[in-house]
């Protein structure tokens, strides 16, 4: 069963299933950081991907998570990224995300001239994300996280910015990058661009797409970890529909778009 219900409809609908064979995947924040609950994201944790398989619950990922959870879940399975590390975040996104009401705003022939610029939001630092985010990197404290709203129907870049004298082991962004590459080595849904990237990077890049692309830039002082993926793709239903191939033992990319 899929859920695509607010919150508090997609925890009422769950306390109604009373067959002990119903699997469901809830595309709602209400669940992500729930116990007995399964996060839906394959490629981030070791048995990350046999636990997906054997759930009767699985909490689709929110997609601004899902592009931090990429970058920083690794580093701190690696022991890497320190718990009380203060971590920092932007994510531009496209305005597909935010419903029909979005949608129609920015689609209007009379929309204002303000909707041509991107726009942070969710500036008082509470965004939905933030508990999935915390909890699944394995901080002590949330993200000081910033969402951005781009005149994009679809794609996002989210980007974690790190000082590397805080990292443990004090690596280079060249380290980080190689410890990303082993970590992710043979996935298909979650692929590393050459290091360095290129001269810029653009939300929409991978819009149309399913997996995600991550780019790691910086020096030996910093780093710049940068997610590319589709907010509707692996931030969404992509996400959802690789879940549900795992749970029925289907080909794990059946349905996706993957080249």
């Amino acid at each position: 069963m899929f859920l695509c219900l607010p919150d508090a409809a997609a925890v009422e609908a769950v306390s109604l299933i009373d067959n002990t064979n119903t699997r469901v995947i809830d595309a709602s924040t209400a669940h992500r950081t729930a116990d007995g609950w399964v996060y839906g994201f394959a490629e981030l944790l070791a048995g990350q991907r046999e636990r997906i398989k054997t759930a009767k619950r699985v909490a689709n990922p929110g997609c601004h998570a899902t592009g931090f959870l990429a970058g920083t879940a690794p580093l701190s399975a690696m022991n890497i990224l320190p718990a009380d590390y203060p971590v920092t975040c932007y994510s531009l996104t496209g305005y597909s995300g935010g419903g029909k009401k979005l949608i129609a705003e920015y689609e209007a022939a009379d929309r204002s001239t303000l909707l041509d610029a991107p726009a942070p939001y969710a500036i008082g630092l509470t965004h939905k994300h933030l508990p999935e985010m915390q909890k699944l990197a394995g901080l002590d404290h949330p993200p000081v996280f910033v969402p951005i709203l781009g005149d994009i129907y679809k794609g996002m870049a989210t980007s974690v910015l790190l000082h590397n004298h805080l990292l443990k082991g004090k690596p280079t962004a060249q380290n980080i990058y190689e410890m990303l590459c082993g970590y992710y080595e043979g996935q298909t849904m979650v692929r590393m661009a050459p290091f360095g990237g290129g001269p810029r990077v653009y939300a929409n890049a991978l819009a149309g797409k399913d997996y995600l692309e991550l780019t790691v830039s910086g020096h030996e002082g910093q780093t710049l970890i940068t997610a590319q993926f589709d907010n509707l793709g692996k931030g969404a239903s992509g996400a959802a529909v690789q879940n549900m191939n795992l749970m029925l033992g289907f080909a794990e990319t059946a349905g996706l778009s993957v080249e």
